[in-house]
């Protein structure tokens, strides 16, 4: 059984061509978003040539596939996709690689993640668990029917909250399944006025409004009577009758809820605040709304945001015409993250290179090369498995990296790894177990593979690892290590060691 399956895995690996291309290519887009790369490209175009900055070279293939990988479907590629990929001389293979990742289920899984993150204080508590597991099966649901952005939004504003229940009780998601995205929402804010106005004006409007909860705010506009204005919205979520008044804390003040544009709703309109909340917020006329949305996806894409720092637009220093512009088409085709993420990727600022040497400020700040950013622990966890064939059960050992991987980092592009973490990699049990002879799938089936040659077994692991071949210089290095057999004298392990190099290395541990 054990040759059987190794074996097969060998004929996926080498046979790629033949498999990729016995696949069938995906449906076209539904909303075509080439038309919103152009506007990308033409304002960053224009922004390079003022400020006389050279933009980095395009990408290579293989650099080009890992990042795209990475980005929409939260994990590198197989061997047989790379090679595929690599062999395929269509012009517009970018292209369709892209609604190939935006179609797959890999697509829905990772950025399920990335929402859960994004919407959910991050807590790793025992309790926290199930609320994330409800969250994601709910968001799931959601990304693969593509609901619009605005429709998300308004559904977790507006939630039916069941009555008589504690956020913390046992049982309180139960009732309303359909919902459960909305209800962890409110869950993980404990169903308190003061943190669902913090939260949401933060995630979905860009404003630190928190920063006025106590006091005015003290580098914005903000007052502290506004916060609770806020707030107010949120009264009903936890008050019989449809509140919209909240008193502030340790004062003798009632306020009752007002935009954030200071204007009030209809006080004859005996509508749920938060419906009326959610209407003001997903109007096409908001100024937050849908900049907010585009500048954190773009901040996700390219590793940086329009306007920094992300959760606070009030900070922008001069208006961004591009995040203007994203965000108008963003409202026309009906808040489609998909749409808006194609166009992103399929843009030529997305396809620079990374590799152009010493770091230039202004390049990163111009989007004339693409950084480097880390990975999440979910996608450092699943490129290993994906790499070296991993087929046995994944619990306890998926929480546990989960847990020790964890990081604070606001931007993907300041990712650092611990020493704790780094120890994980190189001595943690799983990634033993998963490159060594006896138990990795793809090591063991590559060493033992009668018709390559030990240049051939090298490019395999490289293509498994790294998505792309050796260079010229590498593979003449690893094949002299090989063939001499390392320090052991022995060419498997040898050809261990290689792999468990690739894998413990900084090409393997972020995206670039």
């Amino acid at each position: 059984m054990a040759l059987y399956r190794a074996g097969r895995v060998l004929l996926l690996l080498v046979t790629a061509a033949v498999v990729g291309r016995a696949t069938a290519e995906p449906r076209p887009a539904g909303k075509e978003a080439v038309p919103l790369a152009d506007v990308i490209d033409r304002q960053l175009a224009a922004r390079w040539a003022a400020a006389g900055v050279q933009p980095a070279p395009p990408a290579d293939d293989a650099e080009f596939l890992r990042r795209v990988s990475l980005d929409l479907a939260g994990q590198i590629p197989s061997v047989a996709a790379t090679r595929e990929f690599l062999e395929n001389p269509s012009p517009d293979k970018r292209r369709r690689l892209v609604d190939r990742l935006l179609q797959s289920p890999a697509y829905v899984r990772h950025f399920t993640n990335f929402w859960r993150a994004t919407l959910l204080p991050e807590n790793n508590t025992p309790e926290a668990v199930p609320l994330r597991a409800i969250f994601e099966a709910s968001m799931r649901d959601r990304l693969t029917a593509n609901v619009g952005y605005d429709r998300i939004v308004r559904e977790i504003l507006t939630a039916r909250l069941p009555r008589g229940k504690s956020f913390s009780e046992e049982g309180f998601l139960a009732p309303q399944q359909e919902q459960s995205i909305a209800l962890a929402f409110y869950a993980a804010n404990d169903g308190k006025p003061e943190n669902l106005a913090g939260s949401t004006a933060r995630l979905f409007l860009a404003v630190k409004l928190e920063c006025a909860q106590c006091h005015n705010h003290p580098f914005a506009k903000w007052r502290r009577e506004q916060f609770w204005e806020y707030a107010a919205f949120f009264a009903a979520a936890t008050q019989k009758g449809g509140s919209r008044t909240i008193s502030i804390p340790n004062t003798n003040t009632v306020v009752t809820a007002h935009f954030l544009d200071g204007k009030a709703p209809s006080s004859s309109d005996r509508t749920d605040p938060r419906v009326l909340l959610a209407d003001w917020m997903t109007a096409a006329e908001n100024p937050y709304f849908a900049r907010a949305a585009v500048n954190r996806l773009w901040a996700y894409i390219f590793g940086t945001g329009l306007v920094e720092p992300v959760d606070d637009l009030t900070q922008e220093k001069e208006r961004q015409p591009l995040l203007d512009e994203l965000a108008r088409q963003f409202v026309e085709h009906g808040y489609d993250l998909k749409f808006l993420v194609r166009g992103m990727v399929l843009s030529r600022a997305y396809g620079l290179s990374s590799r152009t040497g010493p770091s230039d400020p202004d390049s990163l700040r111009l989007f004339a090369r693409m950084p480097v950013k880390g990975l999440s622990p979910e996608q450092i966890f699943d490129n290993l498995v994906e790499a070296t064939g991993y087929e046995g059960p994944t619990e306890p050992a998926r929480s546990e990296f989960l847990t020790r991987f964890a990081h604070e980092a606001d931007k993907r592009t300041e990712f650092q790894t611990s020493i704790l973490q780094a120890l994980g990699l190189m001595n943690g049990k799983f990634v033993a177990q998963a490159t060594s002879l006896e138990s990795s799938t793809t090591l063991g089936a590559v060493a033992d593979a009668p018709f390559l040659d030990t240049a051939g077994r090298i490019e395999v692991l490289y293509l498994a690892a790294l998505t792309r071949k050796p260079r010229a210089d590498e593979r003449a290095r690893l094949v002299k290590y090989v063939e001499r057999g390392g320090p052991s004298g022995d060419q498997h392990q040898a050809l261990a060691d290689v792999f468990w190099a690739l894998l413990n290395s900084g090409e393997f541990l972020l995206n670039h």
